[in-house]
Parts: structure tokens; sequence; C-alpha cells
């Protein structure tokens, strides 16, 4: 083999390679992106997400959504119905796959600029090609490429964090739904029985068996049951709405929607201390999330203190000139190499910025990891006291008051009191019943926000207490 022909050979393998390293740059698909989501996020949502990018897609989601709308809505199946048919998660991963698409774009290099300059002098014709890029950015590939890894890492973990708070806001606002609809019919029976007793005393007051006060009372406890039905029935529509929008249902859809009659039953045991640590994700969200970005941070803050200094542009020159009249033809080759020299401004500025960000960023991750445990125990704290304050209602208070109403009743059919005695041991048990509602409500709604916490996505519902204290008012006969 021949010298010149070796030379060709190793030129032809030198542009192959640079060509390879060129070209590896970071990068990153929609089918990358969605398969990380769904690997963080399935056992937490119970399902699977997909983004509808065609008619036959759309339709697919539009058929899965129907079915789920068929049957009773229940909280899991509510969370099924979000993943096919909300816009709001369709948004989610849309832009982030655009948030990662542009963070790999940062790991590859400029294209390089080609100029093709022709000049006529006479007879004489001058043709120069130059092809430049930055030099700088070759050097730098490594460096630029592991930043966009960690920046790409960054937007898909903040693309998951954003569908698990998208599922327990489905999940709290599927109990407020259940809740309102359960208070909605108590509400309504115990405004027919003051609609009647009410009307009972207005004929006892005008046939002159009840004082003026009495009336008063019964005509009290009926206005005030009317307005607990109006606030009742607004409440509803409200959490419909809200579940509506949640899960992307148009008016049509949301006419559809069939929730069961009350909450579930409180699970027989509250989840211990120890479960719930052993529970939390030990790579949890907000912490992976404030390292990722420490670390990128770290190595763009390295980048920066080199580029801020100075660049360089490399530019390849080839120029013919060709002499038509003495019939000759000149090639040349050559290369210029362009530094920006830092007389003016010596990039001092920049590299305080970025020690700032990276400064910043290690803060960051040190307050998150502190407030790691604090939001979680916060949550369990939250969770333990509403299921104890939800059990008190459905073991001791609500039997205690069945037991006080049962023995009005026999003491009633004894002629011992009269009904306007029943009637306000009546309006005792409103405020019980409700506050069991209630309470049953802020269990399931700290549930939801424990689980969303154990996952790194802190979401505590406020607590509160509601208690149960007779009226006091009692009709005098």
């Amino acid at each position: 083999m021949s010298a010149s022909r070796s030379l060709s050979m190793a030129k032809v393998s030198l542009s192959a390679i640079t060509l390879a390293v060129l070209t590896g740059c970071a990068s990153v698909s929609f089918e990358q992106n969605l398969a990380r989501v769904n690997d963080e996020a399935s056992d937490f949502a119970g399902g699977q997400l997909s983004l509808a990018r065609n008619a036959d897609e759309r339709k697919q989601r539009a058929d899965d959504a129907t079915r789920l709308l068929g049957s009773p809505l229940g909280q899991k199946e509510a969370v099924q119905l979000a993943l096919v048919n909300s816009h709001a998660l369709q948004v989610l991963l849309a832009q982030g796959w655009a948030e990662s698409a542009a963070a790999a774009q940062g790991g590859r290099i400029a294209n390089p600029v080609f100029s093709y300059e022709r000049l006529v002098s006479g007879d004489e014709l001058e043709i120069t090609r130059v092809l430049s890029f930055g030099l700088l950015d070759i050097l730098t590939l490594p460096a630029r490429q592991g930043i966009a890894e960690r920046r790409i890492e960054q937007s898909q973990l903040k693309l998951t964090g954003e569908v698990l708070d998208q599922v327990t806001k489905v999940r709290q606002a599927w109990v407020r739904a259940v809740a309102a609809q359960q208070k909605l019919t108590y509400a309504q029976q115990v405004y027919e029985a003051a609609e009647a007793g009410a009307e009972l005393a207005r004929r006892m007051q005008s046939a002159g068996n009840f004082n003026r006060l009495n009336r008063a009372r019964e005509q009290a406890f009926y206005g005030d049951a009317a307005a607990r039905l109006a606030a009742a029935s607004h409440e509803v529509t409200s959490s419909r709405e809200e579940i509506a929008r949640l899960l992307g249902l148009d008016e049509s859809q949301t006419r559809m929607v069939k929730l069961p009659a009350r909450l579930p039953d409180l699970p027989k045991q509250a989840l211990e201390p120890a479960a719930v640590g052993a529970m939390a994700s030990k790579a949890r969200l907000d912490i992976r999330l404030a390292q990722s970005a420490l670390q990128a941070a770290g190595k763009a803050q390295g980048l920066g203190n080199l580029t801020s200094f100075t660049d360089i542009e490399l530019t390849a020159l080839r120029g013919t000139k060709t002499d038509s009249a003495a019939g000759t033809r000149t090639d040349s080759r050559g290369y210029e190499i362009g530094l920006r020299l830092p007389i003016f401004d010596w990039g001092g500025m920049q590299r305080d910025a970025w020690s700032a960000r990276t400064l910043a960023a290690a803060n960051q991750y040190e307050a998150t990891v502190r407030a790691a445990g604090s939001s979680l125990r916060e949550s369990y704290s939250a969770y333990r006291t509403a299921y104890d304050i939800a059990r008190q209602y459905r073991d001791e208070i609500v039997p205690v008051r069945k037991v006080i109403s049962d023995e009005n009743q026999l003491r009633y059919n004894g002629m011992i009191i009269g009904v306007f005695e029943l009637l306000a041991d009546a309006r005792d048990q409103v405020n019980t019943v409700t506050s069991a509602i209630n309470a049953e409500q802020q269990f399931w709604l700290a549930d939801a926000a424990l689980q969303s916490s154990l996952m790194g996505r802190p979401m505590n519902a406020p607590l509160t207490v509601t208690t149960s204290a007779p009226s006091g008012g009692s009709a005098g006969h």
C-alpha cells in the first residue's frame, strides 16, 4: 500500500471518528420521556399515561373515557379517567417533551458556517470557500453533554412531579364531591323534618296549644335547615364541576358522572409511623430534583469559568484563482484562528453569576433534604389525627347519639316527653351527623396528601376539626 493511500485512509478514519464524536450529543425522544414518567408514576397513579398525537389515538382515549363513565366512578376509576381524558395532563406531557428537547439542544454544538465568495477582476476570477466553526464548542463538548443530561433529568423529574400533583388533586376532588353529595342527601332529610315541625308548630299555636317562643324555635330550625340545604346543593355543584375540570369532561360527559352514595369505610387500622417510614421513597422526587439541579449548576459553572474568558473560532479556507488570459489556475489552502481578547471584559461578572447559581442550588438541596422529613411528619400527623377523629365519631359519638335518640323515642312513645322535645333532640343530631361526614372527608383528603408526600410531593391537606356540641335549645311544654 502506498504512503499516499495510507495517508488518505487515515484522514477518512479521522474524519469518521470526528463526525461520530460531534454527532454523539445528548438527545431525548418523546417515548423516552413518557417511559420515564410511567416508570416513576405508574404505581402511584395506578395506570399508564399516553399522549394522543393523531385522530386514532384521540378516538381510543374517547372510547376509554366513555367506558369508565358507564359505571359508578370510584376514586381509582376517577384517576384512570383523568389519565385517558384530562387535557391538562396532555399539556403536561407535551410541555415536558418540549423542555427535555430544549435541554438536549444545549448539549449540541452550533452548526458550522459555510461561505462562498466569487470575485472577478479583469481576466482574473477568484473563488474563495470558507468553513468556520467554534473551536471552543468542540473542545467543551463533553462538558456540554453532561450539563444537557442533567437538565434532561431535571425536566423529566419535574414532569413526573407535576403528574403526581395532578393525580392527588383528582383524588381529593373526588373525596369532596362524594362527601358533598352525602351531605346534600342528609340536608334534604333534615329540611323535610324541619318543614314538618314548623308546620306542626304553626297549627298548634293557631289552636292555642303552643306559645310564641316555642313556635319561633321551630321556625328558626326550619330556616336554618333551608339555608343548609341551599349551601349543600351549591357544594355539590361546585365539587362536581371541580372534578369535571380535573378529568377534562365536557358538558355531556359531566352529566354521565355517577358517584358512589357515600365515602368508603375507614380502614380497620391507620398506618403506623414505622410503616410510613418504610413506605417513604428513598429516592424522593423533591430530593432527586434538587440534587440534579445542584449537579447541573456545578457542571455549568465549570464550563462558564472557561468560556467567560475567551472564545475561539477556527476557519478553514480554500481559494481558487483563475487567469483566463494566461490560462493559469492557482489553488490556495489555509486556516484562520479567531481569538476573542479579554481586554474590556474579563468575564468576572459572568463567573460571579455562575458561582451564585451553584451556591443557590447547594442551599436549595440542603433546604429540600431538611424539609423532606418535616413535611412527611406533618402529613402523617394530619392523617393520623383525621383518622382518630373520624373513628371517634364512628365508634363513640354517633352510636351514643343513636342511643339518646332511641331513648327519647321510647320516652315519647310512653308520653313522658312531647313531640317538640323529640324534635329538639333531632336538631342536636344534625350537627353530629354532619360533623361525622366532615371527619370522614378530612381523613380521605389527608390520606391522599400523605400518599403524595411519600413520593416527595408534599401537598398537606388543612385539618379542620369540627365538634357536635348540643344546640342547647329545647321546646318547653
